[in-house]
């Protein structure tokens, strides 16, 4: 049995070329989320209908490239630790069809969305690279299960996979545990809620019209004034849908989280991630001769 302080296995250990591959990830993201802002007076915006299949055309091939950074780092570059494997891949999925099917329980009724606890608590056992890579894969299965797919899809999985990158780069994964861990998380869970709504309220906020001119997007307007119309507007529009969400998130992870986190944990250990593959020759009993050599020892019938 490991001692209850032993650094935990992570499926998918965040290297070098991880975090450069994440860093890409995410700079496109924040582009694709933060580019309106930028915008000239003169600018076209039609909204993300036009610019979506293209983010989601980047979106792919970057996050296939996350996990080809995992496949080729680990062993192959002395780590000493697997890279995405069949174990990992397996885990993935079903953590990924887990979130999935709870989505559609709690989406639509106040903003209520209990897959969010899931994400923290995956992405704290299992690292940021594993939890960046689980997030965006459940917002997409989730989509296709509930007909959620439109042009807010990559914005979504952007999003959620910076929601479980965030918990997996909270700090003691190895060391703090009980109370302390859940209320780490719970926190973390809150912040995270509130900041993936505000998160996608950029995403559709420049191309909504009709707003009264104190919420609404002004292109070419100085950057300072056009926060403080996402402010009001975030207040006025979303508060009433983030702040249940983020309840939520808070309660299950104080109430389901020490079971989870042990399930998780317990998953990772007896799957033996970072366990080492070695040949041995085997070994003969004590006492026992090598043959001769030359003699031929072959059972006769």
């Amino acid at each position: 049995m490991n001692p209850p302080h032993a650094p935990l296995a992570r499926p998918v250990p965040l290297g070098r070329r991880s975090v450069l591959a994440l860093a890409l990830v995410s700079l496109v993201g924040v582009a694709g989320f933060g580019w309106p802002l930028l915008a000239a007076t003169d600018s076209a915006l039609v909204g993300h209908s036009a610019d979506a299949p293209w983010l989601f055309a980047l979106l792919l091939p970057l996050l296939l490239a996350v996990l080809v950074a995992q496949i080729s780092e680990g062993r192959a570059a002395g780590g000493g630790a697997p890279g995405l494997d069949a174990k990992s891949v397996a885990l993935l999925g079903v953590l990924a069809a887990a979130s999935a099917a709870l989505r559609p329980l709690g989406a639509g009724t106040a903003g209520l969305e209990p897959m969010f606890f899931l994400m923290v608590l995956a992405g704290r056992v299992l690292g940021p690279g594993f939890g960046f890579v689980l997030g965006a894969l459940s917002m997409f299965a989730s989509a296709l299960l509930t007909g959620g797919v439109g042009p807010w899809l990559p914005f979504q999985m952007l999003a959620m996979g910076w929601v479980s990158l965030g918990a997996g780069l909270l700090p003691g994964p190895a060391r703090l545990r009980g109370r302390r861990e859940l209320v780490l998380l719970a926190g973390y869970g809150a912040v995270a809620s509130l900041l993936y709504g505000v998160i996608m309220n950029l995403q559709g906020w420049p191309y909504i019209a009709g707003l009264a001119s104190s919420i609404s997007f002004v292109p070419g307007d100085p950057l300072s004034d056009n926060l403080v119309r996402f402010a009001a507007y975030c207040l006025t529009t979303s508060l009433g849908w983030d702040l249940p969400r983020a309840a939520l998130t808070v309660v299950l992870c104080l109430t389901l989280g020490t079971p989870l986190l042990r399930a998780l944990r317990r998953a990772t250990r007896r799957a033996a991630f970072t366990a080492p593959v070695a040949f041995r020759p085997p070994t003969r009993p004590a006492g026992s001769t090598p043959p001769a050599e030359g003699v031929n020892h072959t059972a006769r019938p």
